[in-house]
């Protein structure tokens, strides 16, 4: 296998390599705030997984820092009809073994998604629109939809294009995630090629001299998981990485004011918001007679109403972060110019709570991880506060993001906090997502761990993910996520502001997504 013999080989052999075919031999060490848990790009729709992911492999299209639209394996894109998308595909293109790129490539990347076990948030959100892909030639894909499909490029540019036959197997997804994993199959036609990865030190990424983008900027990438905040700043001040994630609230001033080291910061698509089981029985509720509170709309707006969100946003985010009335800021499309974040009132809450019946309140767990998102065990525990400050009590059990997640999935909280990025820079991708009833077949629900069901929503996000009209369908979505807001779905927090740390002498664009690109970090 390619990842293989990567993997044998050395550091100085990878630079004396990139010498030889005139790629930059240049080594960025790059600080992540967590460990991805899957190389399988098809797994875990998760920012960490899918920053690696884009980086090894590309899509058919792909975002710019502000989410555009634009060509990657895929040249042009055109509907032919209110139901069948052609796609002209780039020739020329080569994995990194050095076989061709062709449209079938792309059939099997398409169907794989359904086909991966265990997927905790799955790609089927961006593949189930299709219910047929076409091979008409070598260059040529036909996407059939069973209703119109205005968004499926947005979709597209989110499902990375593997190799069928380097990824064939003996199992229906080809590949397995476990052997992916391990460097097997793991062959894509991106800027880097996969060289070794050890879970919690580092993974190693070379140059693929022959990407049909130009030669990458590196020779050698290596990313280092730091999840502890003190740790990842001092490694960049130190110089031993040359960039981190998401640099703490608390140390931004002093970074601003190091003549060693540059900002760069935009407002992101990730929403931070509070899930909330909505089904009985619910785990995290000790004392209230089997019963869920918060089945109870007057229970969940008193919660919001609780609070504080400008304290939040600017105490423990330290302006990291604006507080959030929707479910992405505006103006991304779909957004609502008059969306408002719920107004701190917690003698209103207090109300609420006593008319829904619960005068003294109830217990709760509030699950968080500790290093997933900006400071996120403390907003955790800030909420906490307020909670129990309108009579419910609340425990925090914030631990690292993996257990976090597993717990979360297997329905051990009754409220967590969560983040959720928008990966197509639209309104329907959260309320897919995140709200909507889970349903497989449609990739409905793919995240939804409220157990929240409303069929009337459901109904009015699948007219407008339909609708060819891009005024009707924006008006919509803005109706859907008032709707679900209306009936407190979820929480919302905030909008976090995501910020990138580098070393005086290297550059990158802030993203909108968070993702952390090796190949657009450059040299001054």
């Amino acid at each position: 296998m390619m990842s293989l013999d990567w993997r044998q080989l050395t550091a100085a052999a990878i630079l004396a390599a990139g010498v030889a075919t005139g790629v930059q031999a240049q080594e960025l060490r790059i600080g992540l705030s967590t460990d991805l848990n899957s190389l399988d790009p098809h797994y875990f729709n998760l920012t960490v997984n899918n920053q690696i992911a884009y980086t090894i492999f590309n899509t058919l299209i792909q975002q710019d820092e502000t989410q555009q639209l634009t060509p990657s394996l895929a040249e042009s894109w055109r509907a032919i009809n209110e139901t069948t998308w052609e796609f002209k595909l780039r020739r020329g293109v080569k994995f990194h073994d050095g076989s061709p790129f062709t449209a079938a490539d792309v059939v099997f990347s398409m169907a794989r998604p359904a086909k991966v076990p265990n997927s905790p948030s799955p790609f089927t959100l961006f593949t189930r629109t299709a219910s047929e892909v076409k091979a008409i030639d070598d260059f040529t894909v036909h996407f059939i939809t069973k209703v119109p499909t205005p968004l499926l490029p947005n979709d597209l540019s989110r499902v990375a294009i593997m190799s069928a036959k380097a990824a064939k197997a003996d199992v229906a997804e080809g590949m397995t995630t476990e052997a992916l994993n391990h460097g097997q199959g793991l062959v894509g036609t991106g800027p880097y090629k996969f060289a070794e990865w050890t879970r919690g030190n580092r993974l190693v990424l070379v140059a693929n001299p022959d990407y049909w983008g130009g030669k990458p900027k590196w020779q050698q990438v290596i990313y280092r998981p730091m999840s502890n905040d003190a740790a990842r700043v001092a490694a960049l001040l130190a110089g031993d990485v040359d960039m981190i994630e998401n640099p703490p609230p608390a140390d931004m001033k002093k970074l601003r004011d190091n003549p060693n080291v540059k900002i760069s910061d935009t407002v992101s698509n990730r929403l931070i918001y509070i899930s909330l089981d909505q089904s009985e029985p619910t785990a995290g509720i000790p004392d209230a007679d089997g019963k869920n509170p918060l089945k109870d709309v007057r229970v969940r707006k008193a919660l919001s109403m609780a609070i504080n969100r400008d304290a939040i946003t600017s105490r423990i985010m330290e302006g990291l972060g604006t507080p959030a009335g929707d479910f992405l800021p505006s103006p991304m499309f779909g957004t609502r110019k008059d969306a408002k974040p719920e107004t701190y009132n917690p003698d209103a809450a207090k109300k609420l709570l006593a008319d829904a019946g619960y005068p003294n309140g109830f217990s709760i767990t509030l699950g968080s991880p500790n290093n997933r998102y900006i400071n996120d065990a403390e907003v955790a525990q800030a909420v906490a506060s307020q909670w129990t400050r309108i009579g419910v009590k609340t425990k925090v059990e914030a631990v690292n993001a993996t257990v976090f997640f597993k717990n979360r999935d297997q329905y051990k909280y009754s409220a967590g906090l969560v983040g959720w990025a928008a990966g197509t820079g639209e309104m329907s991708n959260p309320l897919r997502s995140i709200v909507a009833t889970m349903n497989r077949d449609k990739g409905f629900g793919a995240a939804n761990k409220t157990r929240y069901s409303n069929p009337k929503l459901d109904a009015i996000i699948e007219q407008a993910i339909t609708t060819v009209d891009n005024a009707k369908r924006e008006a919509l979505l803005q109706q859907s996520s008032k709707m679900a807001l209306d009936d407190q779905a979820l929480i919302p927090l905030h909008t976090e502001v995501t910020s990138w740390g580098l070393r005086k002498g290297f550059s990158y664009k802030a993203r909108a997504d968070q993702y952390t690109l090796a190949n657009g970090v450059s040299k001054d």
